[in-house]
């Protein structure tokens, strides 16, 4: 445990026991101190900013802790903290307009209804990624005994399993990045952090809950949290016993594959073995990969529509050169870690380019789900300290790019898989092409001083089939626009690899704004990433409490006391 992350804990119960006293916590925004400074200079700064002397301070709280980097030369630490002071009515009528001092606000979780005995059939969740957990989580802390369905293998085993396409070639569609406990973000960078609306503070709520299941305290905190792919498969244990000790139920390798609907209703669902469970809620968390079950839906009538998503590929660079581009001299400080980098561009076909999902000190992975199909995606351990920075460049498609059905999306996906599986060698190599013969259009025979991360490895040519012609030509002009924001990232050595197709859902389940149901059957509450309705860990699992919260209120339409 860091020393910050003990101060925190330590400060978090003091206030505790201070705010029971009678002193009221306030807000305090925007300290502004230098990187290396000593720890005696945080009470000092609000001190002197807020004219009182130290015995008038009884509690310092870390709420959120950021980096300003623009000045390499002056970086500093911007903290926003809660605060308890002696002089707390006095502080809020005197900064409260100039310094923005306020009350902090009471982030406490609330549960919307606890259950009794007058629900029959138990709620059903579909799906072990962060939405379908914290929606189990939050079933079960309500008392609502949920039957958590994966048709995936427990996170140990599915390692297990993926690690054997990685090192041996050996795809298991049942279990692999995409399918098994924890999700698709289990084999990630493990960021936690969101651009959602949270007006109800469910993002601490996440938080606190995956804390209290091992992950480290300073997510708690720091602007920019992630777990990293080791540490997250023992926080998504956790979870799984504690839902468990509530009441709740798991099976692994349990597939749905189809759904009883009556009357534009949920009655039940059929696993793959012919068992069927009779239920009115169920909760679909099934991530953006489960593409037959995708198809099933459709086929029974479940309305879906088809949305944009982005494809493109994988860049590697040498992490010190990120580090050095945006730290200067402060590259490899510690409290800074390994940098990394969010750009856009928008190319003159109309296209926009964007960097998505990057992962500081990490490597690319094979994340297909399909045999003779090839995907790549971005993966960080907590540490960060891989010798390469990887990051999806990607570019933005509409349905008007894949005109047809709700589902022509995912056929779309899988011609450019397809491709890219026969572009690589048809042995789940992944193709790939240095940065500057990309640029020029000229095949890459040969590494230099960027060697790929992706296992099995990497087929080097030409990529310039993989994709179609305008996302070529867009990322060919993104790439020294990039140069110039980042110094060195059109460096001829870097390398990409390809294909990037997963980078969000290419299907909207669509639902009810007030209730979360589908909008043609009752009783089904499409959510998460795979539904459309999230992008990353934290808003998939935000949007699982949202959904189980619903589905406790259409339990129980009139609260019960």
């Amino acid at each position: 445990m860091s020393a910050d992350s003990a101060d925190a804990i330590k400060y978090r119960r003091a206030a505790l026991q201070l705010t029971i006293s009678g002193f009221s916590m306030l807000r305090l925004t925007d300290i502004q101190l230098p990187l290396d400074h000593p720890e005696t200079a945080l009470r000092l700064a609000i001190t002197k900013k807020l004219n009182i002397v130290d015995e008038e301070l009884l509690s310092v709280e870390i709420f959120r802790r950021s980096v300003d980097a623009r000045k390499k030369s002056a970086i500093t630490l911007i903290y926003t903290l809660d605060i308890i002071s002696t002089k707390d009515e006095q502080l809020l009528k005197q900064f409260h307009s100039d310094l923005n001092v306020t009350r902090t606000p009471d982030c406490t979780y609330q549960f919307i209804r606890q259950a009794n005995n007058e629900f029959h059939a138990r709620p059903v969740v579909i799906g072990t990624g962060p939405c379908g957990l914290f929606a189990g989580l939050l079933l079960a802390q309500m008392g609502f005994r949920p039957i958590i369905l994966e048709r995936g293998k427990a996170v140990r085993e599915r390692t297990q399993d993926t690690w054997k396409l990685w090192r041996k070639r050996e795809l298991q569609p049942e279990s692999n990045v995409q399918f098994g406990e924890g999700g698709a973000g289990t084999f990630s960078d493990g960021k936690l952090y969101s651009q959602i609306k949270d007006p109800n503070h469910l993002g601490r709520k996440v938080l606190i809950e995956l804390v209290k299941a091992g992950a480290p305290e300073e997510i708690l905190y720091v602007s920019k949290p992630h777990i990293g792919t080791f540490r997250l498969v023992k926080v998504v244990e956790a979870m799984r016993a504690n839902i468990i000790e509530l009441g709740g139920e798991f099976r692994f390798s349990h597939k749905v594959v189809d759904i009883i609907r009556d009357d534009n209703a949920i009655q039940g669902i059929t696993l793959e073995s012919g068992e069927q469970i009779l239920t009115n809620h169920v909760v679909l968390a099934i991530g953006h990969s489960a593409r037959d079950t995708f198809e099933m839906l459709y086929e029974r009538g479940v309305y879906i529509e088809p949305k944009p998503f982005s494809v493109g590929f994988r860049i590697e660079h040498p992490q010190s050169l990120i580090d050095r581009c945006r730290f200067g001299d402060y590259a490899g400080n510690a409290v800074l870690g390994a940098a990394d980098y969010k750009l856009v561009y928008h190319a003159r076909n109309g296209r926009s380019v964007y960097s998505f999902c990057m992962c500081p000190g990490g490597t690319v992975v094979a994340a297909t789900s399909e045999d003779h199909h090839v995907v790549t995606n971005g993966m960080s351990q907590y540490s960060r300290n891989e010798r390469n920075a990887n990051s999806a460049i990607v570019v933005g498609i509409s349905p008007a790019d894949y005109p047809g059905h709700a589902l022509a999306g995912i056929s779309f996906q899988r011609m450019l898989e397809r491709r890219a599986y026969i572009l690589g060698g048809s042995n789940y190599n992944a193709p790939g092409q240095l940065v500057g013969d990309f640029i020029f259009g000229r095949s890459s025979t040969k590494f230099g001083a960027v060697l790929p991360s992706y296992k099995p490895g990497v087929q080097l040519g030409d990529l310039s089939s993989a994709l179609p012609d305008y996302a070529i030509t867009a990322i060919r002009e993104a790439l020294p626009a990039f140069d110039k924001k980042i110094r060195g990232f059109a460096m001829h050595e870097a390398v990409l690899t390809g294909v990037e197709t997963r980078t969000s859902s290419p299907i909207r389940i669509k639902r009810n704004d007030d209730d979360l149901q589908s909008l043609n059957t009752r009783g089904l509450f499409p959510a998460g990433e795979g539904a459309g309705y999230a992008g990353g860990i934290l808003s998939a699992a935000v949007d699982g409490i949202r959904v189980a919260e619903a589905v406790a209120l259409s339990m129980y339409p009139a609260k019960n006391n």
